[in-house]
Parts: structure tokens; C-alpha cells; sequence
């Protein structure tokens, strides 16, 4: 009796399995021929070529979009590239429906049978509409006639970019999109979450070595051309330079050679080799230095606060050469003037010496015997004076020939104290001006009216 119980559950179970699957199956199948039939309906009659309320109102069209990917950005072509999801919404009573589902999801073939918008990026210089593996766009059809589309976009955009107060210098990227043949009269854009939160742009999909995003600004404006007047949505991309690079790069090295450069004052004047080698040698890494700065730059027509910086120390370190050489100049015409001195003086000792040689000498003896009396009486050594130095250190840069001119120049004693302290004065104020200041450079629209 237990047994048979047991087979006729199961029997039943499996009936009404079965049943219920072909409810199921057929319920899936009456709601995709609703579906079908309503998509029928829908673009019975349905002229894609007019705009949602042509001749009467005006299309609002609700946008907004997410940045998956940010960067990077070209210094030298003024350009920034950016990947986005960008989305549209507006209202179309043509494809109001009803049925069994509120929202029709829909792939990319039903987007050439509506109506889109035709909107475009006015300041983009190359656009990409993906299509891999197909084309990736996502269309939405509501009851109440609400259209959304989205596609994603990969823009590359001009980013005009003033360049005085590089590399502590801060832009607003601009991208600008609207409708290219209907007038404000006929579209309107707007924001769809309001004018703070309708461009996402997470910390994850910023991929940018030498900026920081800052932030964004949204704006609404009116594009004005002898054909009418366009709606315009603006975005600002707030972007800040790092400084790190170009203080390791750049700034750093250059101070440590306007230091070096100073170290020629404490070397002794007497060794000239090694002061003009230090002083030339500082001057052409200058050089070299001030033209690697400029590869990573557009050849703008004005200085930038790098130009000025570098301008600078050029100046301390040719003004160190300089230096130098104003020292040996003075240091000559001391020379110059012992030398006539000692000359002097040795012309006075010895007329004075053959005045007194000429007492002694009888009037018999010759001028050549005087002479060579003057002459062994000049050459003679005092007792106590030291012995001549080697020709090879005589020779030397460390040791002066006139022991008069021993010593450290005057020049150099000032120029110790004075260059150093002049150049961190000029430190102190140059990074005080471009810290403190605020560098962000505020959004143009020159060509926009609101």
C-alpha cells in the first residue's frame, strides 16, 4: 500500500511540474509578442526625421555623463583625451505605450528608427564612438514616452592653456556639446542631476601623471552665430600641475649650480686655471639645463615663472665669472703698479750704489770695471733673505709672484657674503609669490554668451 502511495506523489509532482513550465513558456511568449506587437504599434507612422513636438514646444534634452578614464594631457598640443559614458533623455509622445512591462530595453538597431538628437562636441578635435564587439550604446523606452540613450565616447578636446605661471600653473579644460543644426528655439539642453552632480568623475578613473583634478564646473550657455542662437552645455575640468617633477628635475639642479658657482670666491685669486674652468663650466650646464626645460613646452612667446627662475640664476652664475674677472683685472693693475714701484726703487739703489762706488774708484779704472762693480753690488743677497723658489712653483697658480698681492681680494670678501645672501632673498620671494598665489586660471568664454 506504502509503495504505491509513494509512485502516485510522484506521478503528480511531475504532472504539475510539467504544467506549470508551459504556463511559464507561454506567458513568455504572449509578453514577447506583446512586446513586438507594441514596437509595431509604435513606429506605425512614426517619421524620424521630425523632432518630439515639431512646430509646436520645445525638446528639452536632459544629459549627463561618467568619466571612466581621464588623461592624459598635452602640454604641448593643448589637448586632454577623456573616456565617457554620455546619456540623453527626453521625451517623445510618439512612443508612449502600454503593456505587460514599463520599460522597453532595447539594443542599438532600434536607434536608427527614432529620432536623436544631434548633438556634438564644438571644441573636440577627435571623437570615437566604440563599436567593439558591437556598437556599445544602450537605449531605454519608458510608458510615458521618455527616451535614454547612452553610448560611450572616447573625446580628445583643445584645453587652451596660459602658461606664465608654469609649473605652478593651474587650467580649465573646457568640453562643449550641443545641437549642431536645431537653435535654442526648437532644443534645449540641460543638466539631468542638477548643475553639481551630472559629470561623475571617480578618483579611480583619473590616470594623470603630471595634474591633479580638482574638481568640475557645469554651466548653460547660449552659442551665438549668424545662423541662431544653439544651446551649449560647458564643462570646466579644474586641473592643478604637480610640482614634484620639476623641482627634482629642474629647480633643485639649478640652485646646486648657482652654489657652485660661488664656491670660486673662496678659491685663492693667484689660481686662475681653476676659477675660469668652474666659471664656464657652470655657465654652459646653465645652458644645457635652460634648453632641456623647454622640450616639454609649446614654444610660447612669453616667459614662464621657470623662464624667470632660470633667467635668474644665469644671471648669479655669469655675474660669479664676471666677478672673477673684475678680480684679476684690479689685481693686474696692482701688479702692474709694484712692479713700476720696484723698478723705481731698484733704479734709485743703484745710482745711489755708484754714487758711492764712484768715490773709491780712481780715475784710472774704466767704465766697465764700474759697471760690473754696480752690477755684482745689485745682484748681491742680503744674509737673512730667503733662498729663490723652484722655477715649477714659481710657475704655480698657488703662489703669487709678488708676495704683495698675497691674500684675499676685497671683491671676494663682498662678493662671499653678498651673492649668497641676495640669491636666498630672491628664493624666499620667488616661492612666496607662486605658493601663496592662487594659479587656477578661471574659465574663458570669450565667444559665449549667457
Amino acid at each position: 500500500m506504502l509503495p504505491s502511495m509513494v509512485v502516485l506523489t510522484l506521478v503528480l509532482v511531475t504532472f504539475l511540474g510539467w504544467i506549470s513550465l508551459g504556463n511559464a513558456g507561454g506567458n513568455e511568449k504572449i509578453n514577447s509578442d506583446n512586446i513586438t506587437r507594441i514596437l509595431d504599434r509604435l513606429l506605425d507612422g512614426y517619421d524620424n526625421r521630425l523632432r518630439p513636438g515639431s512646430g509646436g514646444g520645445v525638446t528639452e534634452v536632459k544629459t549627463d555623463f561618467f568619466v571612466t578614464s581621464f588623461g592624459p594631457v598635452s602640454d604641448v598640443e593643448m589637448e586632454y583625451t577623456m573616456d565617457m559614458f554620455f546619456r540623453q533623455m527626453w521625451v517623445d509622445e510618439r512612443l508612449k505605450f502600454e503593456g505587460p512591462t514599463e520599460i522597453l530595453r532595447l539594443n542599438n538597431r532600434m536607434v536608427d528608427k527614432i529620432w536623436t538628437p544631434d548633438t556634438f562636441f564644438r571644441n573636440s578635435k577627435k571623437s570615437i564612438s566604440h563599436n567593439m564587439t558591437t556598437p556599445n550604446k544602450l537605449f531605454r523606452i519608458m510608458q510615458n514616452g521618455t527616451v535614454l540613450y547612452t553610448m560611450r565616447l572616447t573625446i580628445s578636446a583643445e584645453c587652451p592653456m596660459n602658461l606664465i605661471d608654469f609649473p605652478m600653473d593651474g587650467h580649465a579644460c573646457p568640453l562643449r556639446f550641443g545641437s549642431y543644426a536645431y537653435t535654442s528655439s526648437e532644443i534645449m539642453f540641460t543638466w539631468r542631476k542638477g548643475p553639481i552632480a551630472s559629470v561623475d568623475c571617480p578618483k579611480e578613473s583619473i590616470s594623470l601623471l603630471q595634474y591633479d583634478l580638482v574638481g568640475q564646473t557645469l554651466s548653460s550657455e547660449i552659442f551665438k552665430t549668424n545662423t541662431g542662437h544653439y544651446s551649449v552645455q560647458v564643462v570646466h575640468f579644474h586641473l592643478q600641475r604637480k610640482l614634484g617633477y620639476y623641482l627634482i628635475q629642474t629647480y633643485i639642479p639649478l640652485i646646486m649650480i648657482v652654489v657652485l658657482s660661488q664656491v670660486s670666491f673662496w678659491i685663492n685669486k693667484e689660481s686662475v686655471p681653476a676659477r675660469t674652468v668652474a666659471g664656464i663650466t657652470t655657465v654652459l650646464t646653465m645652458t644645457t639645463l635652460s634648453i632641456s626645460a623647454r622640450q616639454s613646452l609649446p614654444k610660447v612667446s612669453y616667459a614662464t615663472a621657470m623662464d624667470w627662475f632660470i633667467a635668474v640664476c644665469f644671471a648669479f652664475v655669469a655675474s660669479a665669472l664676471v666677478e672673477f674677472a673684475a678680480v684679476n683685472y684690479f689685481a693686474t693693475i696692482q701688479a702692474n703698479r709694484l712692479k713700476k714701484q720696484k723698478a723705481r726703487q731698484d733704479k734709485l739703489e743703484v745710482l745711489a750704489t755708484s754714487s758711492e762706488d764712484g768715490d773709491t774708484v780712481s780715475l784710472d779704472s774704466s767704465p766697465q770695471e764700474g759697471l760690473k762693480r754696480r752690477n755684482h753690488s745689485v745682484c748681491r743677497s742680503e744674509p737673512g733673505e730667503a733662498p729663490p723658489l723652484p722655477i715649477f712653483l714659481q710657475q704655480g697658480s698657488a703662489f703669487p709672484q709678488i708676495p704683495q698681492l698675497a691674500g684675499t681680494s676685497p671683491i671676494d670678501k663682498y662678493a662671499r657674503i653678498l651673492f649668497p645672501l641676495v640669491f636666498a632673498l630672491f628664493n624666499l620671494v620667488y616661492w612666496y609669490i607662486y605658493l601663496v598665489k592662487d594659479t587656477m586660471e578661471s574659465a574663458r568664454d570669450t565667444e559665449l554668451e549667457i
